[in-house]
């Protein structure tokens, strides 16, 4: 096993014997290698639950933020085919990202990458380092046995072919348009972001990051931001409520990634509004299906489900709580 100069990651934490890997190479990983990444996942995914929702336009959003450093925040290992057969990524605080395909499993790699991971989380003062991963998966059972626990649960969930959602009558005063202006794009963001931040333990995003994962996204069209605004009592208008989604390349899907209502102008219809309109417009787009993810943290799932969708596969978030002297997860 090698490791590339030009690209090195800090390979603290990564305990991978050269003998078990003739010809193997880690190295950090580069832009080029998204739609590696990509396939990698998508196998993982494929193999634990069944459906496909990963899109290398995720991995270039997620890697084209600018407070991202893919050479210092990841780590690869290819085989001496140069097939990714398994990566990681810690971009600080909390949450990491990680998978290896199905075929390398059980050689180790798994508990690898988990021990550089909390190694560097550790390094950064992170308390605890965690990720999602498929209930009843090898990924599973691979953190609980190395004593993650248990954070929070979530559901992705898809509205069946053959149920629509009603559009409910907008309030006099209210309206909903593509967020194309500068305003409207910000004021978009501050709506999802403080949302989130509500329930989510992490700083608020910059808006340059934030503007990379969806507005930059690869593909990105004016009506995947879609802004629910009403009068203000000083005569101008105020976003109350944004949602964000994509048409999902793997099976044509519009999947909604992010929908938030400001505090104050909750429980008077304006999600179900949104996605009523969304899924109106994806349908317009060619969409064969509308889908979206949620978690225990939010509350949401009844709001859903209420609404006809069904849930499609259970996750759950395994973190594991980091010593300062210890050297393992």
């Amino acid at each position: 096993m090698t490791t590339e100069r030009a690209a090195s990651p800090d390979l603290t934490g990564l305990r991978l014997d050269p003998a078990a890997f003739p010809g193997w190479q880690v190295r950090a990983l580069r832009f080029d290698d998204a739609g590696a990444v990509a396939t990698a996942m998508a196998a993982s995914e494929l193999h634990d639950t069944g459906l496909v929702s990963i899109e290398e336009a995720d991995i270039v959003g997620d890697w084209q933020r600018p407070s991202f450093d893919i050479a210092a925040c990841t780590v690869g290992v290819f085989t001496s085919s140069g097939e990714l057969a398994a990566y990681a990524e810690y971009p600080g605080a909390d949450r990491y990202d990680a998978t290896v395909r199905p075929p390398y499993r059980g050689r180790g790699l798994g508990t690898a990458l988990a021990d550089w991971v909390c190694a560097r989380a550790r390094a950064k003062g992170a308390a605890m380092v965690g990720m999602p991963v498929p209930a009843g998966s090898d990924g599973e059972r691979l953190l609980r046995g190395l004593g993650f626990a248990e954070r929070w649960t979530s559901w992705a969930l898809r509205l069946p072919t053959d149920v629509r959602i009603d559009r409910p009558h907008l309030p006099d005063g209210h309206r909903i348009r593509n967020a194309t202006s500068v305003a409207d794009r910000s004021a978009a963001y501050d709506v999802l972001e403080d949302a989130f931040l509500e329930w989510s333990d992490r700083r608020k995003a910059t808006y340059a990051d934030f503007a990379a994962q969806t507005y930059e996204r690869p593909g990105f069209a004016d009506w995947h931001m879609r802004v629910l605004c009403r009068d203000a009592p000083t005569g101008e208008e105020e976003v109350v409520a944004a949602v964000f989604s994509v048409i999902d390349s793997n099976h044509g899907s519009v999947y909604v990634d992010r929908l938030a209502v400001r505090a104050d102008a909750r429980r008077q219809g304006h999600a179900r509004a949104l996605l009523a309109d969304v899924f109106e417009i994806g349908r317009t787009h060619g969409a064969t299906g509308f889908e979206l993810s949620t978690d225990s943290r939010t509350g949401a799932l009844g709001l859903y489900t209420g609404l006809g969708m069904e849930v499609t596969s259970t996750w759950v978030n395994l973190a594991a709580r980091l010593g300062v002297t210890s050297s393992g997860p």
